[in-house]
Order: structure tokens, then C-alpha cells, then sequence
């Protein structure tokens, strides 16, 4: 699988989280990639799921910038695995986050 599209995955398992959270606040808070890093460990084929365990840090991140109106900036991670449970790639998205 071509590198683009498990970067695109990737990034939707950590923007979906920034999404909701986002969402559930009721506010309008802006939200943009500011840098990314990946690293590919085994070749992707098949299906390639993603998962992101730090929404509870962009939360936090969030709740921040609500309350001081100030940006914040977040680092998600985000692994990629094949059907056999094999990691295939790695990424971290920074995530800037500013209440508007």
C-alpha cells in the first residue's frame, strides 16, 4: 500500500479524535496539522487498520485554549497494523488547536 494513503489514514484516526472533541465542546475551535513524522516497518498489503489512543491529551489541549484563548499544540500518535495484528507504520501528527 502506498505510503500517501496510510499517511491519509493515519491522519483521520487522530483528526476524528480532534474532530469530536472538538465537536462535544460546542465551541468553534480551528484545527491544522502543523508538522508530521512516520516510519514504515514491514510492507502494507491488505487491509491496514489505524488507531490513536491520545484523546484524552487532545482534550486537554482543547480545554486549554477554551479557557485561555491561547493555541495549543498536541502530538497524536497514530499506529497502523495488518489483519494479523503486525505493525506495518507509525505516525504523529502535531495538532495545533486554537479557540476562534
Amino acid at each position: 500500500m502506498f505510503w500517501a494513503v496510510q499517511g491519509m489514514a493515519a491522519e483521520l484516526s487522530t483528526g476524528a479524535l480532534v474532530m469530536s472533541y472538538i465537536q462535544s465542546s460546542g465551541k468553534n475551535v480551528s484545527m491544522l496539522v502543523a508538522n508530521n513524522k512516520a516510519s514504515f516497518s514491514k510492507k502494507a498489503k491488505g487491509r491496514i487498520y489505524f488507531e490513536c489512543h491520545d484523546g484524552l491529551a487532545i482534550k486537554k489541549a482543547i480545554d486549554e485554549t477554551l479557557e485561555t484563548g491561547e493555541g495549543r499544540t498536541c502530538w497524536m500518535h497514530a499506529t497502523g497494523k495488518d489483519k494479523d495484528g503486525n505493525v506495518v507504520s507509525e505516525f504523529d501528527f502535531e495538532w495545533t488547536v486554537k479557540a476562534r
